[in-house]
């Protein structure tokens, strides 16, 4: 009866260890994200595997309907990142928009939940290149992932580093 009790109470000590653990833990409480209305909109190319990837990671963390919309033609990829005032030295391969906001390349999502939670009055986020070990790229990371915040008129400084 002794082993019982204390199987049982081992148990239930695990349990709550676990939802303590789930409740603090920030990689999956995107509250900000998941208060939005309307869609996330990821524009890719149809050919590009780690945009597939990227947009996965995405849809797999948040509760708003991911779209992953395929752009076969260079010509309109280009034009959707001029449209929303992607700098060139900024750009990556996928170009996300939640709400008002572009989010380009391969940005964690907490960079995202503080944007949407400060609601900065800028056009939006970018973390350029393809970052190794970043959402949807393959390999280690090395080093921080420096995210940048792009204001309205163009020009650019740190947002944050992750």
């Amino acid at each position: 009866m002794k082993k019982v009790y204390f199987i049982v109470i081992g148990i239930i000590t695990i349990f709550l260890v676990v939802i303590l653990l789930s409740k603090n833990s920030s990689a999956s409480n995107f509250e900000n994200i998941n208060a939005m209305t309307g869609d996330i909109e990821i524009y890719k190319s149809l050919t590009c595997g780690c945009c597939s990837v990227y947009s996965s990671y995405v849809d797999s963390k948040v509760s708003p309907k991911v779209k992953s919309i395929d752009l076969q033609d260079i010509d309109k990829i280009n034009q959707l990142k001029t449209q929303y005032g992607v700098p060139k030295e900024l750009e990556s391969c996928h170009t996300m928009i939640v709400g008002d906001y572009f989010i380009e390349g391969h940005i964690p999502l907490e960079a995202v939940e503080k944007l949407i939670k400060e609601h900065p009055n800028i056009a939006g986020i970018a973390m350029p290149g393809m970052p190794s070990g970043s959402p949807g790229m393959p390999g280690s990371k090395s080093g921080s992932f420096v995210i940048f915040a792009v204001n309205n008129d163009g020009t650019y400084s740190e947002f944050m580093r992750i």
